[in-house]
């Protein structure tokens, strides 16, 4: 739990006091942050969520609740600004059986989406092959989040 001082990984993430470089942290707010999925379903896929790690949507404060979902807005348009996506995704997993894998902290998937982005590899080898490097991808995202 957050109160032992191990936490979540996006806790951990914040604690370690590494940069927002290091971490693929691309924007930080008052009480909302947003980085890179470091397992990105695809290229772009970012993850909102707010510092204070909470499991549920009725647990965030009316003004967390506001941010995150301004901020899941500014994602999207971030990620079309970088991207030009066909589509995306926007997505909540509550609980480990609605596929939450970090259940405990509660996060926003923002995922670019193409027409025919799942490939054969994905699919018969359960492998992902991004056409870029996370630092990259974090680059072109901040760029286009400050543009907005």
């Amino acid at each position: 739990d957050a109160e032992s001082g191990r936490g979540s990984v996006f806790t951990r993430i914040l604690r370690s006091g590494l940069s927002d470089e290091a971490t693929y942290i691309v924007h930080r707010g008052v009480e909302v942050f947003a980085l890179l999925n470091a397992f990105p379903y695809g290229v772009g896929h970012t993850l909102v969520l707010p510092y204070r790690e909470v499991a549920h949507l009725e647990d965030l404060t009316p003004s967390e609740t506001v941010e995150l979902w301004m901020t899941v807005t500014d994602a999207v348009k971030a990620l079309k600004a970088a991207y030009e996506p066909e589509g995306l995704n926007v997505g909540v997993n509550l609980g480990r059986p609605a596929g939450g894998s970090v259940s405990e902290h509660l996060h926003v998937h923002v995922l670019p989406r193409w027409s025919g982005d799942v490939n054969f590899t994905e699919a018969i080898a359960n492998t992902r092959c991004l056409p870029e490097a996370l630092i990259d991808t974090a680059s072109k995202v901040r760029t286009a989040w400050r543009e907005l």
